[in-house]
């Protein structure tokens, strides 16, 4: 069978299999893709504007929903902070130690929902998609338990591995206001990558706009009008969480948007569990041990001499990526829904070519930030703190900050990629190789052993980060796409109900 290679757009098309149901059609993307008629240059220029059109609704809603989620926490320790430098510390030690391992493993199992339904909603099978939402959230409230334990024991626990009793006493207390956050991500997280397989993005936006308003006035209530400390503020933050849960919940039962992909409570989300949690524990992995090496690395700055200096440099650097990135994890989630929704189709081309759409529009943005980052390297950490000393070490930092936005602009998106494939397993043996294995021993040689500080370990994270995006560059150029719509054929009809009628719940 001959394979489709991306930018081979004047290959004929390859024949899938058959589609599984009547009134599925070809994508008019498939359909240009496909037009003999039509030269190279016309054929692509009309593929590409379609394409960019199709990629840009998602992104664009998706970078201000994870954004306005990101304010949202942030505006939580920066009321905290206003209460002293230990309630900040405490804060921030209980959201970087504690509440950003289980977001990261929440968020991380809930993308293999984004898979299965992005595929199902382009199979138009979709009364499966409720399902498989429902399926996930099972999982991810049974994970919730052992996470509860950790939060209990977040005071044992911190102690532990070196912070003071201080701190960690006062962090504990804001860890235990994050308890019920734990079950809110466990059904909001489900619930997002549901609407997002089916390009609904706008009113999640939207709900975390609301949010994060409705966070700011009672944060300030409740801590500064009632007194009521970090305890408070976590527990505003929670029940912020759950707000846009409900929020979500509602949106979906009310919209004629989701009436054929949500059917109401059935008992089929408790059938192939087994096999659903294998992907979203491939999933949690993979996500986990990205953010995991990340929190290594701002580890290894504080082991500097003169850290103080070292780890203002590394902080600042690394929120000003942070921000950045936003743009990336936008075009991400685009990579992953065309592509999930396009090989669930049968669409073999027109998932290559979203690839290379949704990839070259976000490098082209990153290279522009690098290069406003390269400008105002002499005076953006003005943003955040005062002194020369800062300033100068940001400034010698940023040339490496530049390299990894631009790299950045490639890596996300291809993961995006390989959840719409549903390839969480490979990336995860990938990213123990190039982050551990080359990533962080390169950033400790380069750090300490030559002496290079903190550009040595931030040129040990690009190495990493570099090396897994070649990877995967190299294995998508490879792919035969024909294939890959059989495999999400495949696991499509491995885990449809093909019974008659189950009684619904509801």
């Amino acid at each position: 069978m001959e394979s489709t290679q991306i930018g081979e757009l004047s290959q004929p098309m390859v024949q899938s299999a058959e589609p599984s149901a009547p009134e599925r059609s070809n994508s008019a993307l498939e359909d240009i893709l496909s037009d003999a008629s039509l030269t190279y240059f016309r054929r692509g220029q009309r593929a590409i504007a379609m394409e960019l059109r199709a990629v840009f609704r998602l992104a664009a809603p998706a970078v201000i929903l994870y954004l306005l989620q990101n304010l949202t926490s942030m505006s939580t320790l920066i009321f905290c902070g206003h209460l002293g430098n230990l309630e900040y510390a405490a804060a921030s030690l209980g959201n970087n130690g504690i509440q950003i391992f289980a977001y990261g493993l929440m968020l991380g199992m809930s993308s293999a929902v984004e898979t299965l339904c992005g595929q199902a909603y382009g199979a138009h099978k979709t009364e499966m998609l409720g399902v498989y939402l429902q399926r996930s959230a099972i999982i991810l409230i049974v994970t919730t338990v052992p996470l509860v334990i950790i939060y209990i024991f977040s005071k044992s626990i911190l102690i532990l591995v070196g912070e003071s009793t201080v701190i960690s006493s006062s962090a504990a207390v804001f860890v235990y206001g994050l308890i019920p956050q734990l079950f809110a991500y466990a059904i909001g997280f489900p619930l997002q990558k549901y609407l997002q397989s089916q390009r609904i993005l706008g009113p999640s936006a939207g709900i975390s706009a609301a949010v994060l308003a409705l966070n700011i006035l009672l944060t300030w209530l409740v801590v500064y009008k009632l007194g009521w400390g970090l305890l408070g503020a976590s527990l505003v933050l929670s029940m912020s969480w759950w707000v846009f849960v409900v929020a979500q919940f509602m949106y979906i039962l009310t919209s004629d948007r989701c009436k054929k992909t949500w059917t109401g409570f059935s008992m089929l989300a408790f059938s192939g569990i087994w096999d659903f949690l294998k992907l979203t524990m491939a999933s949690a992995v993979m996500v986990c041990l990205e953010n995991w090496y990340f929190q290594v690395l701002s580890l290894m700055a504080g082991w500097l001499q003169n850290a103080e200096v070292a780890i203002d440099a590394f902080t600042i650097c690394y929120t000003i990526f942070g921000w950045v990135s936003m743009i990336s994890v936008g075009f991400n989630v685009a990579a992953s829904v065309r592509v999930s929704n396009e090989l669930g189709a049968g669409h073999p081309k027109s998932a290559a070519f979203a690839i290379v759409t949704a990839t070259s529009s976000s490098l082209i943005i990153a290279v522009i930030l690098a290069i406003v980052a390269l400008a105002f390297r002499h005076v953006m950490s003005y943003i955040f703190t005062g002194g020369t000393t800062v300033a100068d070490a940001v400034s010698e930092l940023t040339p490496f900050l530049a390299f990894y936005i631009v790299l950045d602009g490639i890596q996300p998106v291809l993961s995006g990629v390989a959840v719409g494939c549903g390839w969480q397993a490979f990336v995860a043996y990938v990213n123990v190789g190039c982050y551990y294995i080359i990533g962080i021993p390169l950033a400790a040689l380069l750090g300490f052993k030559l002496k290079l500080g903190v550009k040595g370990i931030w040129t040990g994270m690009i190495g990493g980060t570099a090396m897994q995006t070649i990877i995967l560059l190299c294995v998508i150029f490879r792919t035969e796409w024909d294939k890959e719509v059989k495999k999400a054929r495949n696991r499509l009809d491995k885990w449809e109900d093909n019974k008659a009628e189950e009684p619904l719940l509801n």
